[in-house]
């Protein structure tokens, strides 16, 4: 069963709540570029691993059917034990996802936002971590099966979920003391060198207490929310390969050997002298102006009709994947994450918007044809759709040209 999906109307019907407090409250938790560039972020993995689950190798399977030691019966005592240890698990991968250049070059994705609330638990990365799963072998050599694992690692995902927010500030001290919440998770997404990589825990923060990574928030340190290196992007093709293209022309550009092949397995940060010197990156821990790009009502409301219909696209994807063909799961793929591209050239006023949203619409209705034919009500309604939007975008289009005249 996959919880994520049944999850769904429950992460957008909470993130509404917490949108209307912070409305109510006036506080400025949220940015609408922002808030839909991460939920884009969470679509796009979804898809992906769709794409992934087409690959028949599976290195956890292939440990659990070679070496598992004990045939588990699942009482809830069972249950409880193997959610312990996933979450251990769950600490180190997040671990090695922060400490080493390819394991942040994955994990990179999560932190980009310089907001946090609730959308920003959606922000995930679409390029798996190569080490992470290694740190999951342990549950396969003691017999957990792989159903097990996606379960206990699906509650665990959606445990994270109610911690992106800035509107709790402390729970009871208890609470605070076993389990991850939003105070010590938001010094995780901090950027301020005190706060960098403390609080790894998914669940119990009892594992940053015993392996020494702990961090209690500050109230004289403010947290700074982002990463040293600005993604000023709304794309989340670009945010997900960013740090991994300039690991590639880190280790292209680097002149010794050595620097080449281990650069990938260095700690996080580290560039070859060489490089560093010929090609320096600009970093800030501190405060900087937020990359944002102006947006008027018209082009909210068409953005927001938009993602309203990819959501639904990416839903339905979801939910019949496993009946669709190969070539139809691959076909689909293409459209909903070209749709999501498209989306993110609409939040950043990109000149060539018009070209973007028109091959947008003509992947959307080829694959609508290919699927339910070319008479069909969905296709027709599809046709229709893609018509109006076309011309809503020339109309707006217009409206700006006006507006810059003016």
């Amino acid at each position: 069963m996959n919880y994520i999906l049944l999850a769904v109307p429950g992460f957008f019907i909470l993130i509404a709540i917490e949108l209307l407090a912070n409305h109510l409250k006036k506080t400025d938790y949220y940015r609408f570029n922002d808030a839909i560039n991460s939920i884009s972020m969470g679509m796009l993995s979804r898809i992906s691993g769709v794409l992934y689950a087409l690959i028949p190798l599976s290195i956890y399977n292939y440990f659990y059917d070679s070496i598992a030691l004990i045939e588990w019966q699942m009482t809830i005592w069972t249950w409880v034990l193997v959610f312990v240890l996933y979450d251990l698990s769950y600490y180190w991968n997040h671990r090695i996802g922060h400490m080493i250049n390819i394991g942040w070059a994955s994990h990179v994705v999560h932190h980009s936002s310089e907001e946090y609330n609730l959308s920003t638990a959606l922000r995930q990365t679409s390029i798996p971590n190569p080490l992470g799963a290694l740190c999951y072998l342990p549950i396969a050599f003691l017999g957990f099966p792989p159903w097990v694992l996606l379960t206990v690692g699906s509650f665990n995902l959606l445990y994270q979920f109610w911690v992106h927010t800035q509107l709790i500030n402390r729970m009871p001290n208890w609470f605070e003391a076993i389990f991850v919440t939003p105070s010590n998770h938001r010094v995780h997404h901090a950027k301020n060198k005190i706060y960098v990589d403390k609080n790894f825990g998914g669940v119990f923060i009892l594992w940053d207490r015993l392996f020494k990574t702990y961090q209690a928030e500050l109230a004289e340190e403010k947290v700074v929310f982002g990463i040293s290196t600005q993604l000023a992007s709304w794309n989340p093709l670009w945010g997900n390969v960013k740090v991994l293209k300039q690991l590639i022309s880190d280790a292209w550009h680097a002149k010794s050997w050595l620097d080449k092949f281990t650069i990938w397995f260095r700690k996080t940060g580290y560039r070859p002298a060489d490089v560093e010197a010929n090609f320096p990156i600009i970093k800030s821990n501190q405060a900087v102006d937020k990359y944002d790009t102006p947006l008027n009502a018209s082009q909210k409301g068409y953005i927001i009709t938009q993602y309203l219909l990819i959501s639904a696209g990416i839903v339905s994807f979801m939910m019949f994947a496993k009946g669709l063909q190969t070539l139809d799961v691959i076909m689909a793929s293409i459209t909903l994450i070209f749709a999501l591209l498209s989306l993110s050239k609409l939040q950043e006023n990109h000149k060539q918007v018009f070209s973007y949203e028109g091959i947008k619409f003509s992947l959307c209705i080829c694959s609508s044809a290919l699927f339910f034919g070319l008479t069909h009500i969905i296709t027709l309604s599809m046709i229709l759709v893609s018509a109006v939007s076309l011309l809503t975008i020339i109309l707006l289009q217009r409206q700006n040209s006006l507006q810059i005249a003016q």
